[in-house]
């Protein structure tokens, strides 16, 4: 089972990353920020909404989804 995030750590990567986004990196912004879990509800309506090859191609972190919904909840 994928290992969660604390809300600590969820916190600091969110704070590096808006401090990247405010010193004008915007692609660090995006690389950083996606290393944090998307939360399972928005995993599921961006799967539904635009596609699981898209879900999977923008690099989200899904650990807490798969922790959710089962690790072969993609392909259901």
């Amino acid at each position: 089972m994928p290992q969660t995030m604390t809300l600590d750590e969820k916190l600091a990567i969110s704070n590096k990353a808006f401090t990247l986004l405010h010193a004008g990196d915007k692609e660090g912004f995006s690389r950083l920020i996606r290393t944090a879990p998307l939360p399972p509800y928005l995993a599921k309506v961006y799967k539904e909404k635009v596609g699981v090859k898209q879900l999977i191609e923008s690099g989200w972190n899904l650990s807490e989804a798969e922790a959710e919904f089962g690790h072969d909840w993609l392909n259901k």
